[in-house]
């Protein structure tokens, strides 16, 4: 049975103040469904679209616990279920975050769940069909799922290879939503909301973000996110000149590939040049001395 040491725990996993979310889609509806009727869920979507800030949202929504694990290659199934550990001069057992959120109920999210080993993921198999059972070995003990505890996962299908990809028998226990970059409108809206930035500057940038997407073509190897618009946002709000907060926030952080930097530039400074030369005092020049001549969209 749970104790009340670890019903203290779970407690402290729950979202206390509602994330700032603006939905695209089907995406809540969907997840209510798949709740109700325990149906786990595969979040597919490119870096920084909000797939864990939504998962945040519906946990607060729901008014459930959100237990997060950020998956990576050393991740073993004793980091997810639990271990015995020495506490004085005893060896006392303690849940790990996938058995916390089997025992009292909650959403268990597997962020980047292609960095897992596969050994590692095999063991939520028997949580993610009928059986919704989870077997712990080092006890010996059998827990069965809380009425409501939930399995969500998400990946990157754009990192997708040979290696590091879901088995079938993993992906096929699950529903999945899909997840894309945000249309200008909602993107604008996601800036200003989360940065105070004036709603015009916000357009410019979720245009801006739109355009540097479209050199994944040319060499970029991933588009920009949402949250480093929003980060550049926050820059511009806070008094730093738009094309250093952009450069700084978007094109150093995509690449080291100098062709592929200017290529970035020359976009930032499509939208974002003229209005650094019209904020630049005139005695004391412009506000950047690195400004190059602004070139046309390509």
């Amino acid at each position: 049975m749970p104790s009340e040491k670890t019903k203290h725990i779970i407690d402290q996993f729950r979202i206390k103040k509602a994330p700032n979310y603006v939905p695209q889609g089907e995406e809540e509806h969907l997840t209510m469904f798949a709740f109700r009727e325990k149906i786990p869920l595969i979040l597919k979507g490119p870096t920084g679209c909000g797939k864990t800030r939504f998962v945040e949202y519906m946990a607060h929504k729901m008014k459930l616990p959100l237990v997060t694990v950020s998956c990576h290659e050393d991740l073993t199934a004793g980091d997810l279920v639990g271990r015995f550990l020495l506490m004085g001069e005893e060896t006392v057992w303690h849940d790990g975050p996938l058995t916390l959120a089997v025992r009292h109920g909650g959403i268990c999210y597997l962020d980047e769940i292609v960095e897992a080993r596969k050994d590692t993921t095999v063991i939520i198999h028997s949580l993610t069909d009928d059986r919704r059972i989870l077997y712990i070995d080092k006890t010996q003990e059998v827990v069965r799922a809380h009425d409501k505890f939930m399995m969500v996962m998400s990946y990157n299908p754009g990192y997708q290879n040979v290696m590091k990809d879901l088995k079938q028998s993993t992906k096929q226990r699950f529903a999945t939503i899909l997840f894309d970059h945000p249309q200008i409108d909602i993107e604008r809206e996601i800036v200003e909301s989360e940065s105070g930035l004036d709603a015009a500057t916000a357009q410019r940038l979720a245009e801006m973000g739109r355009k540097i997407r479209n050199l994944k073509n040319f060499g970029l190897e991933e588009g920009v996110s949402s949250r480093l618009l929003v980060y550049a946002a926050r820059l511009i709000k806070a008094g730093m000149d738009p094309l250093n907060a952009c450069r700084a926030t978007i094109t150093e952080t995509l690449t080291d590939d100098a062709e592929v930097m200017t290529s970035i530039d020359d976009v930032i400074r499509v939208y974002f040049g003229e209005m650094v030369e019209e904020e630049a005092s005139p005695a004391k020049g412009p506000k950047t001395s690195k400004q190059r001549p602004k070139t046309e969209e390509k």
